[in-house]
């Protein structure tokens, strides 16, 4: 079994960004440069909540890409997706778009959402994964990531920003040192409060509904309990996994954190000292 995918170049050390799902479960990974001179490739650290990886090869003469900063695109920006669309023979395929939105959100599972995406309608397939996405200007503003299958020309990408900040913590050590506050994390949705028979107050839609507690970490160790929803971390509202993930990136173990919560209809705030991932 076969599978194509594609990467952008970050540095002269053959460190190489892509999406965790291009190499995840990989027994082989071979790198292609534009040069056609190919490279087995090691994985220096994966991210699943963001769909993060860095791999490296080993190769002289490399050109990392020009990186952007996403947080200055605008709607309606013209960009370029590159990729190794459907695996054609023949080189990359470029396709030009536009910013259609930002800020987009996407679940790839009940427990895992993919914030602050780029949503563009230049064409992306299957292939163009883990490839760039960059400007008139010819910097990487994002990482082709997802497609909606039954939609024509919605496309989106993760905004650079975030795959910086990820894709240094990969190098530097391998991993993702996140704050851990000892849950086990679901999306709210109106379908999981009904189903559940939750008793929130009117307007409470969305959040992470606490699924487990894990004996001995911060959340159970301040007295939160499975059907908790936490809708607060710090000063900011948190409505799916994929916000909680980001926070706890820039709040590491050991620092101080308020989580606000709701038990039923009443609203509690707590402080907790948040952990490390066991599982890291």
């Amino acid at each position: 079994l076969q599978g194509v995918g594609t990467g952008i170049v970050l540095d002269l050390e053959g460190h190489i960004l892509t999406n965790n799902h291009v190499i995840a479960s990989a027994e082989r990974i071979i790198v292609t440069l534009s040069t056609d001179a190919s490279y087995t490739a090691e994985v220096v650290g994966v991210d699943d909540r963001t769909d993060t990886a860095v791999i490296r090869i080993e190769a002289e003469g490399l050109q990392p890409a020009m990186l952007g900063v996403s947080a200055e695109l605008e709607v309606g920006e013209d960009v370029i997706a590159i990729g190794h669309a459907l695996g054609l023979r023949g080189g990359p395929t470029v396709s030009k778009g536009v910013v259609s939105a930002l800020g987009r959100s996407l679940d790839s599972d009940a427990q895992t959402t993919i914030v602050d995406l780029i949503q563009t309608d230049a064409s992306i397939n299957p292939g163009n994964s883990g490839g760039p996405l960059v400007n008139s200007r010819a910097q990487v503003v994002g990482i082709n990531t997802a497609i909606i299958v039954e939609s024509r020309g919605i496309g989106f990408a993760i905004n650079i920003d975030d795959a910086k900040l990820v894709a240094a913590q990969l190098i530097e050590q391998g991993f993702v040192d996140r704050g851990f506050l000892g849950i086990t994390p679901f999306n709210l949705t109106p379908a999981v409060i009904s189903q559940l028979d939750l008793s929130l107050p009117e307007g409470v839609v969305d959040g992470i509904l606490v699924r487990r507690v894990v004996t001995g970490f911060p959340a159970a160790e301040e007295g939160l309990q499975e059907g908790d929803v936490i809708v607060q971390l710090g000063d900011e509202p948190i409505a799916n996994t994929g916000e909680m993930s980001k926070f706890l990136l820039l709040h590491p173990p050991g620092g101080a954190i308020t989580v606000s919560y709701f038990r039923g209809p009443d609203r509690i705030t707590v402080e907790l000292t948040l952990g490390e991932n066991p599982l890291k």
